[in-house]
């Protein structure tokens, strides 16, 4: 493989650190305030709608950011010359990247579990609540989905940790 030019690399890691900023950012920004502010000045039905509101806005920006993430983070590493090749784990720099793409690949999990596990079931609750059911299953889902966005806002801090242990390795 070739030399990749200056400018080309210098392209794929500005929208590497975009779409990282866009990912992770959106979700300090939910975890860490939308959500707690939310919470305390709405109540618990208009809460579980507001919410269901945002994690809709945000998954577009969302998948695609892990999917540039997928890309260019895929590409950085083969333009690397720490890397040795696919599964060659001998240095500190092999460890953190592969550790690195199994926390990745759990962010991944995360986010499908969301997308197409809680908000639908959220959904299908909204419209049984709107015919006179009850809202225990919405405030349970509530609950598990604001834990999920924690969990992976926390994944996403180990993500630039182990980046800048590969970095310094």
């Amino acid at each position: 493989m070739g030399t990749t030019p200056a400018w080309a690399l210098a392209l794929i890691y500005w929208l590497h650190m975009l779409a990282t900023i866009i990912w992770i950012g959106g979700l300090a920004a939910v975890v860490l305030f939308v959500l707690p502010l939310a919470r305390s000045s709405l109540q618990a039905s208009d809460f579980a709608a507001f919410l269901e509101k945002v994690q809709h806005r945000l998954d577009p920006a969302g998948w695609l950011s892990l999917l540039i993430l997928l890309g260019t983070g895929m590409f950085q590493m083969s333009a690397s010359p720490d890397y040795q090749g696919f599964l060659a784990i001998n240095s500190r720099w092999a460890v953190a990247i592969l550790v690195k793409h199994f926390v990745f690949i759990g962010m991944v999990a995360v986010s499908a579990y969301l997308t197409w596990g809680i908000l639908p079931a959220l959904r299908r609750t909204a419209l049984l609540r709107a015919k006179g059911g009850s809202s225990i299953d919405t405030d349970r889902l509530t609950q598990h989905e604001i834990w999920l966005l924690r969990v992976n806002f926390i994944l996403g801090v180990i993500i630039l940790g182990l980046t800048a242990l590969a970095r310094v390795s």
